[in-house]
């Protein structure tokens, strides 16, 4: 998965512009990477769509603020944002007033727009979303990960470019709607004439018809195959995260734009912490002998292991903290801590000897409870411990 390009840098403007230039900028972005402009030129395409996506949020107050917040993690985990893998026509309906009719009717000949490659249609079906699951353990998720993923999808066939055709003299222009896409109807109603536009059901609104289909992959454009998808995740996701990667979903039918491929982030149990937000958590189980004494111990950290040291007297309960071993946060710059709690372990079956030894010691004014008035109760260690 690419590391997305901060959306202020796409539109060339820095973080304090106001929406008129924001407005400005993108206008300018998306005239110089537009399609029709850049026929059969697929980086111009992504970096038009790009641009779209970032005044999409940059245009939104709202998203605009999650995303000077969070950065881009605002909306990788479906909190909602720029509808990835959307396509051209979606970019153009939603965005279409930015430029004004006379761009559009130059560059498309009257709402009629042209994809390039082999003279059909960005108008096929789109491709639908994938879903795929990925379990990272505690150290990916605490470092980051690059993972590549064998996905099983339709992809573009190779035998006619994803046209469907069997050669390009077997695309022909629709003459229906002379290559528009579009039929326009005029009726004469009390008020006037009224003129209605549809999608032509001769092509489907893709201006052009196939006279001899693909042997390869019967005229749909795709076939079922696979494709291997390298995924970066950043260090911090959580369980139930989802991260969209545009474009890497199934391919579309007769050249349509292909779907998304969503992420869903599964955490994989440790054997012997547990997470808790950016904190992590292990049980620490010493003796009593050590409880009184004191004693140095070893424990597992996400990245390895970590001696620390149980001064004598410590009490059953009690919450070490090592700085800065938990998890990141996504996106920003607080990192957690491992806490680690400490169990006096009370041994089920003793002997006669020790039994003996025992009840000594109970006897003694040493081993009975003498709690602090001033120590802070269980909970309150466990809520400061959190905090």
């Amino acid at each position: 998965m690419a590391t997305k390009r901060d959306y202020y840098e796409v539109l060339g403007v820095g973080k304090s512009a106001a929406a008129d230039e924001i407005k400005k900028a993108y206008r300018k972005v998306a005239m110089q990477f537009h399609p029709d402009r850049n026929p059969g030129d697929k980086e111009a395409e992504e970096k038009f769509k790009e641009a779209a996506e970032a005044y999409e949020v940059l245009s939104d107050a709202d998203k605009r603020a999650k995303y000077d917040r969070y950065g881009h993690q605002a909306f990788a985990a479906g909190a909602g944002g720029f509808r990835g893998g959307a396509n051209m026509d979606d970019i153009f309906s939603q965005f279409g007033d930015i430029f004004g009719e006379d761009v559009f009717g130059s560059f498309f000949g009257g709402g009629g727009r042209s994809r390039g490659g082999e003279g059909r249609r960005a108008t096929g079906q789109r491709g639908s979303n994938l879903r795929v699951k990925l379990k990272l353990n505690y150290e990916e998720i605490a470092k980051g990960v690059t993972k590549n993923i064998k996905v099983k999808k339709y992809v573009n066939c190779s035998t006619c470019n994803g046209s469907g055709a069997k050669d390009k003299g077997s695309i022909q222009t629709c003459s229906t709607c002379n290559g528009s896409g579009q039929v326009r109807k005029v009726q004469n109603t009390f008020l006037g004439q009224m003129q209605t536009v549809t999608t032509c059901s001769t092509c489907n609104g893709e201006g052009s018809t196939v006279t001899a289909k693909c042997h390869s992959c019967k005229g749909e454009g795709r076939v079922y195959g696979e494709e291997m998808v390298s995924l970066d995740i950043p260090a911090g996701v959580q369980e139930g995260m989802q991260l969209s990667l545009n474009g890497k979903g199934n391919a579309g039918e007769r050249g349509g734009y292909p779907g998304d491929l969503i992420v869903l982030i599964e955490e994989e149990a440790h054997p012997s912490l547990h997470r808790d937000g950016l904190n992590v958590a292990f049980d620490l189980f010493i003796t009593f002998p050590d409880a009184v004494f004191g004693t140095n111990v070893e424990v597992p950290t996400i990245d390895g292991k970590a001696k620390i040291k149980v001064p004598p007297g410590t009490q059953s309960g009690k919450i070490f903290r090592l700085k800065g071993k938990g998890f990141p946060e996504v996106n920003g710059y607080s990192k957690g801590d491992q806490l680690i709690h400490v169990n006096v372990w009370t041994p089920q079956n003793v002997s006669n000897d020790e039994r003996s030894m025992l009840e000594k010691m109970n006897s003694s004014n040493n081993f009975k409870p003498h709690p602090d008035k001033n120590d802070k109760s269980f909970f309150e260690k466990i809520k400061e411990a959190f905090s």
